[in-house]
């Protein structure tokens, strides 16, 4: 009697586990269609019910990371900055909505349109964490926003993540993840053997004025110390900072990094008069960026400035590193194989 229990005991536990395992599948189920919740740079959670179909973004870095992740058809409204000369060819050659300047462009990263905005119907938009009065206004219009803060590679790869979670391509944002990780990690090797008093030092000029650098908190500095090489104005607590010429001839450094400027180049800068007794000037060791597009560096494009720095710092060590073909090989991965993709600069 004992055992016909206990077989009518087993059978009946078999059987309910059976009509709860589609249950339990439905949950799973549920929970990877339940709310999207990401967390932008201002410690703030978003969160949506569904993908946002809708995105104005206006930061042209975050907009080159949607295309990354061949989302650009939520793309409602872009940056005005986008339709500049020195990006926008790229952009063209990606989008026909760029090439004839169709998509809206209704703020910068400086100056918001908010009438223009909110006439986009956007579901979410991106935007530089520090606008904080054109996010509250936005927010108090019942605009989703997450803002972006951009100091580190890693707060790179935080906002290439989210934008993926965003958009449900979280997989292929690993995958350039990876990839970018993949392609530093040659140079973080090289890195961990140089002794700091061998470490090049190296000074970054913003167009602004030969004087205008970048401190320790911003993605300069992590770019020159990725590279293995010294930020002589890393020591500087600010993101953006105004020295005068006597700290340079005291830092005294051998290479000399321009981001892209179109009104100057390295020639002007070894041929002015106050700069000629620096080491970088004296040697010709000062390398402009070739393009804010290639060599973006709030984007996972950030690598191929970085190869390109530590070629600079340390010829001898990555002289093999060829600049077209590096670029080259970047696109194809970045944004696939896409026809008329701008590569030549």
């Amino acid at each position: 009697m004992n055992s016909v229990r206990f077989h009518f005991f087993s059978i009946m536990v078999l059987c309910i586990a059976l009509l709860a395992a589609p249950s339990c599948r439905n949950d799973k189920h549920a929970a990877r269609q339940g709310r999207i919740t990401v967390t932008d740079f201002r410690g703030k959670q978003v969160s949506f019910d569904k993908e946002p179909q809708r995105i104005v973004c206006l930061i042209e870095s975050a907009l080159s990371g949607i295309y990354m992740l061949g989302a650009e058809d939520r793309v409602v409204g872009v940056s005005s900055n986008i339709y500049e000369d020195t990006v926008s060819p790229f952009y063209a050659a990606m989008d026909a909505r760029i090439a004839d300047k169709k998509l809206p462009a209704p703020g910068n990263w400086d100056f918001v349109n908010l009438e223009s905005v909110a006439a986009l119907r956007p579901d979410l938009v991106l935007i530089w964490s520090h606008q904080e009065e054109s996010i509250r206004a936005m927010e108090d219009l019942g605009i989703p926003v997450y803002g972006v803060f951009i100091q580190s590679m890693d707060d790179v790869y935080k906002e290439m993540r989210d934008l993926g979670v965003l958009t449900g391509r979280d997989a292929r944002a690993q995958e350039l993840i990876e990839y970018t990780q993949s392609e530093l990690s040659v140079f973080s090797q090289s890195v961990g053997r140089l002794r700091p008093e061998h470490r090049t030092r190296v000074y970054f000029m913003w167009p602004q004025s030969n004087l205008d650098s970048a401190g320790g908190p911003s993605i300069v500095n992590d770019l020159i110390k990725r590279a293995g090489a010294q930020n002589v104005t890393g020591h500087i607590g600010q993101e953006h900072v105004v020295v005068n010429m006597e700290n340079v001839l005291t830092w005294d450094p051998e290479v000399i990094i321009m981001w892209y400027n179109a009104q100057k180049n390295s020639a002007h800068v070894i041929g002015e008069p106050t700069w000629k007794s620096v080491s970088a000037v004296r040697s010709g060791r000062v390398h402009e960026f070739p393009s804010a597009y290639s060599c973006d560096l709030w984007t996972l494009k950030f690598q191929y400035a970085l190869k390109m720095a530590a070629k600079w710092s340390y010829p001898q060590a990555f002289d093999g590193i060829d600049e077209d073909s590096t670029r080259e090989n970047m696109y194809r991965v970045l944004y696939g194989d896409r026809d008329g993709l701008k590569v030549d600069e």
